[in-house]
């Protein structure tokens, strides 16, 4: 019948459930719920998922989990119907005592977003715990002396319930000597005393055997007896009495070992040894009491003896009794209830229960880093904690639900320039002093790809000399990039351009990974003299980024090039050996040799001499112009022809060189050796060859200014039959145009005509060239090269005269002039 009952107490809490549960407060950003101890795993609690507003198809996706608070996992959550039910035996009595509010707190964590619920769930209470009493069986001993309507106290019984499940209401068996009184002290609690209704007589019932039912307020109820051994003892009929049945003191928790608490007081109006009192702890007082307090036997008082925690015990309840010395010893009894006050002894403790790392550096404010909750065994302010982190970090703690926390972003963070953060989070209560706990979270910074490549510097200008070897490694360029691992993998690659007719890629390669650069073919300063290309550097990322950088790449001339001389043949263009009078005096000129050099500054820079200086004769060749002349007046015993091998070398490194051979006839008639200055096969009359090579040779290297300096070395008027010297016309005309390489090719000529010798026209030409250059190189251009072209022109009149060793220094001082003075104007354009 009892089991009845009980299964329909069960059924009835169920249906309480379920009417709880559709009155939960949603305003208060809270689900709760309640569920019946002792219910059976599976017991049905609520609609989790649903009352949270979650998508039970996500719940899997989303990474569901609940977590409890430090307790093992009562609830569990089917994932498939998002319905919170019972896992595991509750028991209110061992998770709460007699705690009047028993609930267990939850919390439900899901990601994508990353969301925080609390859940609370109320542990009802049923009544499952019957009253029990200390012992089975209660021995009292009572004085027939004692008159009617004495009272003895009797200890009560416990119920492990709450509320009305532990109310307990007393009987006692029928019987005519005793009665039993129940009253109700301050705390609510009952105190059963039994009351002698009339006399004791020792001698007609000598003992008295009594049932003592407790009976608790549940249903259906449930009770608990104790079976009262009364002795009736004879003689000492007075019992020690106390001034008061209960006392009530206070003492601190840290209260020093020693210290006393309370002096109890018992009198008896008995004389002599029954009138002697001694004190004792009740027979049933727990172990706990004892090892906390100690009772002086003689004196009452009652002294600290153990460490007292508050948060261990918060109240003792202890019965001392009071007996006297008689014969037959006579006892009284009472309460001492101590309240043990709190201290703040106990430090805030922080618990870190999830965490989201590491924190991408594009993560957006408001992500939350983790979640931290506190706790503070202490009560009052004692037990109130605040969390605070250090500032000037960018992070910020918010609170969430009573003592749970979230460490969130404040603000944007930069892995580049810190990478992790070390968060002490502090918690303190408001205790005085107060206490304080803290714990250290690492939070890693995690890479994206926020940073392009870059170089060190924007261009790189590089000097090869030409005919490299194809495959020759030209340069390395270098890019950094601050992110990581493929982030920061940089792979390099050249920008394809065009290059005249063909790819960029047909002339130089870079390597992915290194950087090194290299040419894939042979470079020709005659066809390329500078090379300009953009190489771009892209790291790994998603999305990937680069970087560009300009390469300069400057080919130097190598003298790989020997002169050229112009077909065999006369030197006047024309078939057959030159004609040279007989009556030719000294400084006539022969003809001239004509010899060009591919190369460029010095590898261009050409020279001439008779490669047999003892087969000469009477004739000599210029150093640098290549004509031929003689040397004094030609006699009969020279004979009737010479042979000379010109050698042509330029300047280069190693030099390198070329033979002309010219046929000299002479002739008795002066008209033999007039030039034909008529047209050849058309109307344009031909006009007077000179080193065209050598000026554009220089012109390439020195500049503009240079050649009008070695203009003595590079550009004359052949003075040949192209000089027509007749009376009346002493004018002067210069050609000054050069042309380009292929200009020369085309036979371009400077033309020098007027009256006078071919040193006049010489010297003339080079006036006027060094007049044309004062526009371009300013009002204060050095008047130094005029002054030398004047001496060399004087020079040059006085024939052979002048020493080889001075013609080599004036040439090398209009050389150094002219470099200068290029750099001079270079620097002026600059500006």
């Amino acid at each position: 019948m009892a089991l009845l009952c009980r299964d329909s107490l069960v059924t009835r809490q169920l249906l309480r459930l379920v009417l709880l549960h559709t009155a939960w407060e949603v305003g208060s950003g809270q689900v709760r719920y309640s569920v019946p101890e002792e219910s059976k795993h599976g017991t049905f609690v609520g609609r989790l998922a649903q009352d949270l507003g979650l998508e039970v198809v996500e719940l899997v996706s989303r990474m569901f989990r609940m977590v409890s608070s430090g307790r093992r996992d009562y609830f569990e959550v089917n994932l498939q119907s998002g319905v919170l039910f019972v896992n595991s035996r509750l028991d209110r009595e061992e998770l709460c005592g007699q705690s009047p509010l028993c609930a267990i707190d939850l919390e439900v964590i899901v990601d994508k977003p990353l969301r925080i619920f609390h859940v609370e769930v109320e542990i009802q209470d049923i009544n499952d715990n019957a009253p029990v009493f200390p012992v089975n069986e209660l021995n009292l001993f009572i004085s027939e002396s004692r008159l009617p309507g004495s009272r003895f106290p009797l200890e009560g019984a416990s119920d492990a319930d709450i509320g009305t499940n532990s109310l307990l209401t007393y009987k006692l068996s029928s019987n005519e000597y005793f009665t039993l009184d129940v009253q109700v002290r301050n705390d609510h609690n009952k105190l059963a005393e039994l009351g002698l209704k009339k006399a004791l007589d020792r001698e007609e019932t000598p003992e008295h055997i009594l049932l003592l039912t407790a009976t608790d307020g549940g249903k259906p109820q449930l009770t608990g007896t104790v079976q009262l051994v009364i002795t009736v003892l004879d003689a000492n009929d007075n019992a020690p009495v106390f001034n008061q049945s209960v006392y009530e003191v206070t003492v601190l928790e840290n209260t020093a070992k020693g210290t006393l608490v309370i002096k109890l007081n018992a009198t008896d109006l008995d004389e002599g040894t029954n009138k002697n009192i001694s004190y004792s702890f009740g027979n049933f007082v727990p172990p706990i009491v004892r090892a906390a307090f100690n009772l002086n036997s003689h004196t009452g008082e009652i002294r600290v003896k153990g460490d007292l925690d508050y948060e261990h015990v918060e109240l003792y309840e202890i019965r001392i009794e009071a007996q006297d010395k008689g014969h037959q010893p006579m006892t009284g009894q009472c309460s001492v209830l101590l309240h043990v006050l709190d201290v703040n002894d106990n430090a805030p403790e922080l618990a870190v229960t999830s965490l989201s790392l590491p924190v991408p550096e594009d993560a957006p404010p408001g992500t939350v880093v983790a979640l931290i909750s506190v706790s503070d065994r202490d009560s009052g302010d004692n037990g109130k904690v605040t969390c605070s982190i250090p500032p000037d970090l960018p992070f910020r703690l918010v609170s969430t639900f009573k003592n749970y926390h979230s460490l969130v972003l404040a603000e944007a963070v930069d892995r580049e320039r810190v990478s992790e953060y070390k968060i002490v989070v502090t918690a303190r209560d408001e205790g005085a002093p107060s206490l304080s706990a803290s714990s250290s979270i690492l939070v890693a910074i995690s890479d994206v790809n926020d940073n392009a490549p870059a170089f060190p510097q924007p261009v790189y200008t590089v000097f090869v000399k030409e005919n490299n070897p194809p495959g020759a490694h030209l340069l390395t360029v270098s890019a950094s990039d601050p992110d990581l691992r493929e982030n920061a993998f940089v792979s390099y690659s050249v920008v394809e351009r065009s290059v005249g007719e063909q790819p960029l890629s047909s002339y130089i390669s870079v390597h992915s990974e290194s950087g090194h650069i290299y040419a894939l073919q042979p470079l020709d300063y005659e066809e390329l003299q500078v090379l300009q290309f953009q190489v771009s550097a892209r790291d790994a990322g998603l999305p990937s980024l680069c970087g560009n950088v300009t390469v300069q790449l400057f080919v130097l001339d190598a003298n790989d090039n020997a002169p050229a001389v112009s077909p065999a043949g006369s030197v006047r263009g024309s078939p057959g050996p030159e004609l040279v009078p007989l009556s030719a005096g000294a400084g006539h000129v022969v003809g001239k040799i004509r010899a060009v050099d591919a190369d460029s500054g010095y590898n261009a820079w050409l020279r001439y001499e008779v490669q047999e200086p003892g087969a000469a004769g009477p004739f000599r060749v210029g150093v640098y112009s290549g004509e031929i002349s003689t040397t004094r007046a030609l006699e009969e015993a020279d004979g009737p022809s010479q042979r000379l091998v010109i050698l042509v070398k330029d300047h280069g490194e190693p030099a390198l060189s070329a033979t002309a051979t010219v046929s000299l006839s002479l002739v008795e008639s002066p008209q033999a050796v007039k030039w034909d200055l008529r047209p050849r096969g058309g109307s344009e009359v031909p006009l007077v060859d000179m080193n065209v090579s050598l000026m554009i040779a220089i012109c390439s290297v020195s500049g503009l200014f240079v050649l009008v300096i070695v203009v003595y070395v590079g550009l004359r008027c052949h003075p040949g039959p192209a000089v027509m010297c007749e009376p009346g016309k002493a004018t002067v005309v210069c050609a000054s145009e050069v042309g380009s390489w292929a200009y020369s090719q085309r036979q371009s000529r400077n033309l020098c005509v007027g009256e006078g010798t071919r040193l006049e026209c010489e010297c003339s030409c080079l006036m006027v060239r060094v007049r044309h250059m004062e526009p371009e190189l300013g009002s204060k251009s050095d008047t130094k090269p005029k002054v030398r072209a004047g001496v060399m022109c004087r020079a040059e009149k006085q024939g052979p005269g002048m020493s080889q060793e001075r013609r080599n220094r004036e040439a090398s001082w209009i050389k150094m002039t002219g470099i200068r003075s290029r750099q001079k104007g270079r620097a002026q354009a600059s500006k």
